[in-house]
């Protein structure tokens, strides 16, 4: 009854809900890709971080808020109110210079994070204990990737943690077929575990993903950017339209 009420000509019907559909879209888009980075990416930004990092917590609060403001936009073309619009089509520049800033921060700093991977996996190997956060984070990718040390295995032998236990049981070929003794003689060690190191595996499986969060993230700019179009357009037929009616 409300919708029907306010409803101005039929004509700017065709420009009301598709700009908060977009929306609402977009935001379960960027949801669905902050979940999947935290499942999928979680080990190896918790390496690229120096300090611990809620980047994908910030895309799946990010991506919720664009699903209420979504709602919010389809209630505000139901109401047909143009302050409503208008402060619809605010958010959504707002989200599109925040996407845009976020684009470019990535393309111009995007070698700086390989470099601050060397480091900080480098650090990582060296405070290596088998029981903290970062070093469950370096098993993870040793076993999934196959790989072990960071150009090589041989990097382990400048880690603390060698002399007293040898290589860690992560970078083993066949986990069945090595033993701690084993794995402190570095001769020995090359028959038994993954000579690959993990640096150009991890860049490499990081810079292909990234190249799918980089298009999703253009796409939902993009989608913004017509949704904020559209908002502004209805709002201006809209008081257009009730300027005619008085």
């Amino acid at each position: 009854v409300c919708c029907r009420s306010r409803e101005p000509v039929p004509a700017g019907g065709t420009l009301r809900l598709p700009s908060a559909v977009i929306s609402f879209i977009t935001g379960v888009i960027l949801l669905a890709v902050g979940v999947w980075g935290k499942l999928t990416l979680g080990t190896y930004i918790s390496l690229i971080a120096e300090n611990s990092t809620n980047a994908p917590y910030v895309l799946i609060g990010t991506g919720t808020t664009i699903i209420v403001f979504g709602l919010f936009g389809c209630f505000a073309t139901c109401r047909g109110s143009p302050w409503m619009l208008k402060l619809y089509a605010m958010f959504l520049s707002l989200v599109f210079l925040a996407e845009l800033v976020a684009g470019i921060s990535g393309f111009v700093f995007r070698h700086e994070i390989k470099d601050t991977f060397l480091r900080t996996y480098t650090e990582a190997i060296q405070n290596y204990n088998k029981n903290d956060e970062r070093s469950h984070a370096v098993d993870n990718v040793q076993e999934s990737l196959s790989c072990c040390g960071i150009q090589s295995y041989t990097n382990w032998s400048t880690s603390p943690y060698f002399f007293k236990h040898g290589i860690p049981t992560s970078c083993c070929m066949n986990s069945s077929d090595c033993n701690t003794q084993d794995l402190r003689n570095m001769t020995v060690a090359a028959t038994k575990v993954n000579q690959k190191g993990c640096y150009d595996l991890v860049t490499s499986f990081m810079e292909t993903n990234m190249g799918i969060i980089a298009g999703v993230a253009f796409g939902i700019a993009f989608s913004q950017l017509i949704g904020m179009l559209l908002a502004c357009c209805l709002s201006r037929f809209i008081t257009a339209n009730q300027y005619e009616m008085v």
